[in-house]
């Protein structure tokens, strides 16, 4: 049954692979099931609620993605995005959070119109081969960036960013930042070995480790600056909690709507949304090995509507919007290939909702190394750009540059796409350059000027 659903041997893979691959790509995740209730709750909504509301989405898109696509990238609501949801549109502009979810919904549904008339498969396709490998090395210095800073082993400083002091705050700070790089040689090591499962193996060693600390008096709790127990414990969990959310984007008595501030919203989260995917899908794909000769990724339609179809059911139970999530690449690290890698993941996050303080105490920097080293993984396509024709490779290296120091998988798109297109033009290429590519570019500028 699953090698007839999921074609394992086809794709060189088995069961206890694609296993190891969704329980590790879930492990690199789980902390979205923290983050995401903390984000979302200062727009009033109830932590618990969006919890529940971040793990049934995210199973749900897990489960198309496996289904529609047959691919092991896994969903979840997305980091940024949140953010905006709820320190912009609920902060700054006062809107409810039912009106949020409602913009939400709605551009779910124009990515549904968007993925089955073809136009995403459209942008994926248009965009240049060697571009596409700007894309994927700038996802990885990315992910390798964050994984840095939830370890805290970088920092802000006066300098933008700098190395932490291991002794200020040994006993916080410190020893986590400690344990994030002995995770990280733990991982090396291990991969270097060739042991199956290392970054998964690595991730638990350095949980296990913390716990040790904190049982010795090595690492010190402080709730109030984010430092808790490393310690699994049961506490009250409301599990009837997801009513307060569920549906309420179509409260329409507590949704006060400026059409022109609804559509802005919308428009928001629709750019940002469509060109992380796409940088998402481009990224892992590529270290997969899963891009046809020309670039392309089979059945990318079906992969853009599962997320499509995840971002409008998210909003319908109360969340932000969902997608395909850069951490899938340490799924596919493992040697995850299937969707049935994905439907581990997704089944886990439905777990987590009856496991939810197991889950959430794993650390940052735990789950840092993993990240930092899927990163080192993912940087060797910059060996694949052409660098011997200028107005291929620079444009990828304003992508690649532009992802990390921009903190954006989007604006590193939107820096490759115009800068590849003006560079083209004045050296006289502009034959190589698709009639999409133009829009485009001039879309990015548009947004540029006006959001």
């Amino acid at each position: 049954m699953l090698e007839k659903q999921f074609k394992l041997q086809e794709n060189h893979t088995n069961v206890r692979t694609e296993a190891v691959a969704g329980v590790t790509t879930f492990m690199t995740m789980a902390y979205i099931l923290a983050v995401n209730p903390s984000i979302l709750s200062a727009s009033g909504m109830d932590s618990n609620a969006v919890l529940m509301a971040t793990a049934i989405a995210s199973f749900i898109g897990c489960m198309c993605m496996a289904l529609l696509a047959n691919y092991p990238f896994a969903l979840a609501p997305g980091l940024g995005l949140n953010a905006y949801f709820a320190y912009t549109v609920c902060g700054s502009m006062g809107y409810s959070w039912q009106f949020a979810l409602l913009a939400v919904f709605v551009e779910g549904l124009i990515f549904i119109v968007l993925s089955l008339t073809n136009v995403r498969e459209a942008i994926f396709n248009a965009i240049p081969l060697q571009l596409k490998k700007g894309v994927s090395v700038g996802i990885g210095l990315f992910i390798a960036f964050i994984g840095l800073q939830n370890a805290k082993l970088v920092i802000d400083s006066s300098t933008l960013v700098s190395i932490v002091d291991f002794t200020a705050d040994f006993h916080t700070v410190g020893i986590g930042a400690l344990l994030a790089v002995i995770g990280l040689i733990i991982i090396s090591v291990l991969h270097i070995k060739h042991v199956k499962g290392a970054i998964l193996i690595g991730i638990l060693a350095t949980w296990i480790l913390g716990i040790l600390c904190q049982l010795t008096g090595i690492y010190h709790i402080d709730v109030e600056n984010g430092f808790y127990s490393l310690i699994p414990s049961w506490s009250d969990f409301d599990i009837t909690a997801i009513c307060l959310t569920f549906g309420q984007c179509f409260n329409f008595e507590s949704i006060n709507m400026n059409i022109i501030d609804f559509i802005v919203i919308i428009f928001a989260f629709l750019f940002v949304d469509m060109f992380d995917t796409l940088g998402t899908l481009i990224g892992v794909a590529n270290k997969a090995n899963m891009l046809d000769e020309n670039g392309k990724l089979p059945r990318i339609k079906q992969a853009l509507l599962a997320d499509a179809i995840a971002t409008s059911a998210g909003a319908v139970l109360g969340t932000s919007t969902t997608t395909t999530f850069v951490e899938s690449s340490s799924g596919v690290a493992e040697g995850g290939r299937t969707g049935l890698s994905s439907v581990i993941t997704g089944f886990l996050f439905l777990l987590s909702i009856f496991f939810a303080p197991i889950f959430t105490t794993i650390p940052s920097f735990a789950t840092a190394p993993a990240l930092i080293f899927v990163g080192f993984l993912m940087i060797s396509a910059v060996a694949e750009i052409d660098f011997n024709d200028a107005t291929e490779a620079i444009p990828a290296y304003l992508c690649l540059l532009c992802m990390p120091l921009m903190y954006s998988i989007s604006e590193g798109i939107a820096v490759g796409i115009v800068s590849y297109v003006v560079i083209n033009v004045i050296c006289g290429k502009s034959k190589k350059i698709t009639p999409l590519m133009y829009i485009l570019a001039v879309l990015f500028v548009l947004k540029y000027i006006f959001l």
